[in-house]
């Protein structure tokens, strides 16, 4: 799937969008514009929103295509609507050790893991 570029490859800041052109008929069409939620979530995110629509959300369903299990099914949505900026009511507190399990299996990346373990602080 194909992102729009979030950063700057320079200084590492926010990009707007400025600027986009209709390839068929050259219109062009300048402002500022934010990127959706959708464009801002990680590769990762956008592959799991993808499996819960494929399967209807059904999670016993995408526990099976994902091969993981439902409390990590449900976990990694939770995820999700976190990063949308959506709280998650049931959102589990995760012990240190717990945190380090997850990212061990390749449930969770370093990112995640670190953004986690801030949050026992």
């Amino acid at each position: 799937m194909r992102k729009v570029l979030e950063h700057c490859p320079t200084c590492n800041g926010g990009l707007v969008i400025t600027h986009l052109r209709c390839p068929t008929c050259d219109t062009g069409v300048e402002g500022r514009y934010s990127p959706c939620r959708f464009c801002r979530l990680s590769e990762t995110t956008l592959e799991f929103i993808e499996c819960f629509i494929r399967n209807r959300g059904n999670i016993r369903e995408m526990e099976r295509e994902l091969g993981i299990s439902y409390p990590t099914v449900r976990n990694r949505l939770n995820e999700v609507i976190r990063e949308m900026g959506y709280e998650s009511n049931h959102e589990q507190q995760w012990t240190r050790r717990q945190i380090l399990e997850r990212l061990d299996a390749g449930e969770i990346d370093m990112e995640e893991t670190m953004r986690l373990l801030e949050e026992l602080r």
